[in-house]
């Protein structure tokens, strides 16, 4: 874990617990948390929105494409 050992981690933690007091390490966790949460669903959306936009791109593209037999038939059709 980024080459840290346990000892490293606990004074981190140690340290972390001196300059926000105990009382406040759940609310800092809450935020956290909470913003952890948003960013997953906004990801989630962005992913579900983007798979519309291809669905719909690949529609588009199916509609707009010529075969050849509707040039033949068109050409055939003007003269």
């Amino acid at each position: 874990m980024f080459g840290l050992g346990i000892w490293e981690l606990l004074i981190i933690l140690a340290i972390i617990v001196v300059l926000f007091g105990a009382k406040r390490l759940p609310l800092i966790g809450e935020g956290l948390g909470g913003m952890i949460t948003n960013f997953k669903s906004a990801t989630k959306k962005n992913k579900e929105d983007q798979s519309k936009i291809d669905e719909n791109t690949t529609v588009i593209k199916e509609d707009s494409t010529v075969s050849k037999e509707d040039v033949i038939v068109s050409k055939e059709g003007n003269s």
